[in-house]
């Protein structure tokens, strides 16, 4: 089962990645926000921090549960629209469209990364 997931997430990485170059990390991130928490946390180092609507997680399981709760709150899809480099950070404009209040929106997701791994992630409107 893992193997068929690892393929499908490279297979959707591979897609956004094509069509903005985004670095693997990142390109990761946004195609396992299609599957599930345990999936986005793989794309983190064991002690990366994550801000979104005005909270922070730190750690692998933090970040997991964050994902979990996002995804059962909401449905949604992410489409990254632009990357920029600001500031040390790698920012990528992506448009959420779902079942929640405002949709759709272009949010900011604004990575730092370390060593192959999302060391901190800030979505920001």
């Amino acid at each position: 089962m893992e193997i068929v997931i690892l393929v499908a997430l490279k297979t959707m990485e591979s897609a956004v990645n094509e069509r903005l170059n985004l670095p693997e990390p990142i390109a990761a991130y946004f195609a396992a926000d299609k599957l599930d928490g345990e999936a986005v946390a793989r794309c983190f180092a064991k002690d990366a921090v994550v801000k979104d609507e005005g909270r922070t997680y730190t750690g692998l399981a933090a970040i997991k549960q964050w994902k979990a709760k996002a995804s059962a709150k909401y449905t949604y899809t992410s489409e990254p629209l632009a990357l920029e480099q600001k500031d040390g950070m790698a920012v990528v404009t992506s448009r959420l469209t779902g079942n929640f209040p405002g949709s759709p929106v272009d949010l900011q997701f604004c990575f730092r990364l370390e060593r192959g791994k999302i060391a901190a992630l800030e979505i920001i409107p």
